[in-house]
């Protein structure tokens, strides 16, 4: 009975210590080395909306979406053209919701918020 009780014990510890807050890796967190060239250009507006709204996607590997300041990634989008952008952007498209998730943002917001991230001016 007592080596049920301690396997018990050892069990929950562990499931525990799973389920406990786990410290992001620097690889994991975003720095300001890996922010996109366009920040030194964005308002504080922009910064702002973009903690608020994208970086849950846009600043966390692994989500599908393209990682902001990843030029690589963001080229292809960045041929669809503006338009198409703000169309999958507005309207959602794949994992993208519609309007991300900022329902207040303005045109105006989401192309500044393309550019930041993708560190380029939309055409």
């Amino acid at each position: 009975m007592n080596l049920i009780r301690l396997a018990a014990a050892v069990s929950a510890a562990f499931l525990l210590a799973a389920c406990g807050h786990h410290e992001q890796t620097a690889a994991a967190t975003p720095t300001a080395a890996a922010a996109p060239a366009a920040a030194a250009n964005a308002s504080p507006a922009t910064l702002k909306l973009f903690q608020q709204t994208c970086h849950n996607c846009h600043a966390v590997p692994g989500t599908g979406a393209p990682q902001a300041g990843d030029a690589q990634a963001w080229a292809p989008r960045l041929a669809q053209g503006r338009d198409t952008l703000l169309d999958h952007t507005i309207n959602g498209y794949k994992g993208m919701p519609p309007m991300g998730t900022c329902t207040q943002c303005t045109e105006q917001d989401f192309v500044a918020l393309i550019e930041y991230m993708s560190g380029a001016q939309l055409k």
